[in-house]
């Protein structure tokens, strides 16, 4: 062989490892969302879990086959062998997995909302600030193909000027009949409610696309004080707001709605339209869950009045890796998690860190407080 040949490249990175709090053998989100994202995504290596309890986390352990299994968060932490601190668990154990995260020096993703409510959310964010570490959202909607193609549509000035925005959805739970093991989201005191959750992950994408708001006025109402668990019929108090109707103006100037039903509708579940000087678009899907949604999208501009399907081009699906997971919602967790990767390596801000998250949750502050007071909320 000749000794002038080209030099051995250099060995590939190593794999950013991930701890992973909440991965429960009995299943739940991180199952079907964080799991088969991060174990298809080159990149990653699931090293660590973390469950309620030392069986628990034995026997997730032994069923996703993770090396390391915690009955704490607290051990997971303070792993050497983790990079990247995932927190899947319910809003009210954030605070606490994250500020012990932080404590460590360990990079955070955490899902969203970030806090349970306001006051949390800025809490997290100053702590990770002085804390000096990267940290990620889980706000997975502006991670979405579709999402992503109408942003670039609207920048691209494929419907001109933004006059106004329309967005009609169902919040899927919530409605006269919950699962047993989502009781918890019957109580706003527990921070995981219609607002931070569907609401948020959809007016975030709307302000991906559009802007952010300048000005709310709000009307929540609860309108089926008293709903019943699947299967039994047993009656249980709901304190959520089940109607959320916002009404504001966007840093454009453009005039902006978003109106959310509890449960499913049967007209329509997901309803988004734009409307500008030149062209309209219009997003429809199957949920008002933007960052599990599957989207059509369509559009008409110039003389034209009708509207035709706009099918997102091939290069917004940029992720090989995770091309089989397709049509889930994991599909839009793993796209995050392959923007994370480069912010992690390459030094890039593609995924929201705790700062957004937190103004993010000043926004559902606004809603609250428009709705309390009955009157227009700056922001």
């Amino acid at each position: 062989m000749d000794s002038r040949t080209a030099p051995t490249p250099p060995p590939a990175p190593a794999p950013v490892r991930v701890g992973l709090v909440g991965l429960s053998a009995r299943g739940g989100w991180a199952p079907h969302s964080h799991l088969p994202a991060l174990t298809r995504l080159q990149g990653y290596e699931l090293r660590a879990l973390a469950a309620s309890s030392e069986p628990s986390a034995r026997a997730a352990g032994e069923k996703y086959g993770v090396p390391l299994a915690f009955g704490s968060a607290a051990g997971l932490v303070r792993s050497d062998e983790v990079d990247l601190v995932v927190v899947s668990v319910r809003v009210p154990l954030h605070r606490e997995v994250i500020l012990a995260a932080l404590g460590a020096g360990k990079a955070v993703l955490s899902e969203w909302p970030l806090g349970n409510g306001r006051a949390e959310a800025e809490e997290l964010a100053a702590a990770a600030d002085r804390a000096g570490v990267r940290t990620f959202a889980g706000l997975q909607a502006r991670s979405a193909p579709a999402v992503r193609f109408v942003r670039d549509l609207v920048a691209d000035g494929y419907v001109g000027e933004v006059l106004s925005s329309s967005v009609v959805a169902s919040g899927r739970r919530w409605g006269p009949v919950f699962e047993p093991s989502g009781e918890y989201l019957l109580d706003r005191r527990n921070g995981g409610t219609m607002l931070t959750i569907p609401f948020g992950h959809t007016v975030d994408a709307v302000a991906l696309v559009l802007g952010e708001f300048t000005e709310v006025s709000a009307t929540l109402a609860t309108r089926r004080p008293v709903v019943h668990e699947e299967g039994t019929g047993r009656p249980a108090a709901m304190t959520v707001d089940d109607q959320i109707a916002v009404t504001g103006r966007l840093g454009s100037g453009a005039v902006a709605s978003v109106h959310f039903r509890a449960g499913l509708s049967r007209g329509t579940d997901f309803h988004w339209e734009i409307n500008g000087t030149e062209g309209d678009l219009v997003v429809t899907g199957d949920s008002g869950h933007l960052q599990q949604a599957s989207l059509s999208i369509r559009g008409g501009r110039g003389a034209d009045s009708s509207v035709t399907e706009l099918p997102v081009p091939a290069r917004y699906f940029g992720v090989p890796d995770i091309d089989g997971l397709r049509g889930l919602p994991a599909y839009n967790v793993g796209a995050q998690y392959a923007q994370i990767l480069t912010d992690l390596t390459e030094g890039t801000a593609h995924v929201p860190d705790f700062a957004h998250a937190a103004r993010r949750q000043r926004l559902l502050d606004a809603v609250e407080r428009s709705a309390a007071t009955g009157t227009r909320v700056m922001l």
